[in-house]
């Protein structure tokens, strides 16, 4: 009986052949999960997150001078002298800053009144001074630790703004697309 093939003797084989396929797939399936969370989660961006926690340990050991705090200049070098708006939009600014925004704002903000994660930008211009607006895109973290609003504004949404590394230019131009949004010709 050479010839004749016996199903219990193959049994086995055809058994570890399926285990070996099934635990290769489910190693599969577990790596692009692993790296498609690690990707979710900011990847390897060791920057933000070191910076991240010794920044909120030393706002938390050390008290703010609120005091001091300007409400409509904000906490930075942004002020009336270095910060000039004409009354007329500036196209070319407003058409970088969107390019700005969509890569760097828009994931949490919306350009309407509605709340994402963060406030929606509908009005901004109206309610706040650009170089308010500068002071806080350019350095949210000392501003949020010292401005009432800001910190009214980060109870309802429970996400402190992130410093997005934002140099003047960028900033500007984000003001003037906010200037565009809220109908600003």
């Amino acid at each position: 009986m050479t010839g004749v093939i016996n199903e219990s003797s193959m049994m086995p084989q055809l058994c570890a052949k399926l285990n070996h396929t099934k635990m290769r797939n489910i190693k599969i399936i577990l790596a692009f999960a692993a790296f498609s969370f690690f990707i979710a989660c900011g990847g390897g961006n060791k920057k933000s997150t070191t910076d991240a926690a010794p920044a909120e340990a030393t706002s938390a050991e050390k008290p703010t001078d609120v005091t001091s705090y300007d409400p409509k200049r904000g906490e930075g070098k942004f002020n009336e002298q270095n910060v000039m708006v004409d009354a007329t939009l500036n196209a070319t600014m407003a058409a970088a800053g969107e390019k700005i925004a969509g890569v760097k704002c828009t994931s949490c903000h919306k350009m309407t009144e509605e709340r994402l994660v963060g406030p929606g930008w509908k009005g901004v211009t109206q309610r706040k001074t650009p170089y308010w607006i500068m002071n806080f895109i350019t350095n949210p973290d000392p501003m949020i630790d010292k401005d009432p609003e800001l910190q009214a504004q980060l109870e309802l949404c429970l996400v402190r703004m992130p410093n997005q590394s934002l140099v003047d230019e960028e900033a500007r131009n984000i003001v003037e697309f906010m200037r565009k949004n809220d109908g600003v010709k």
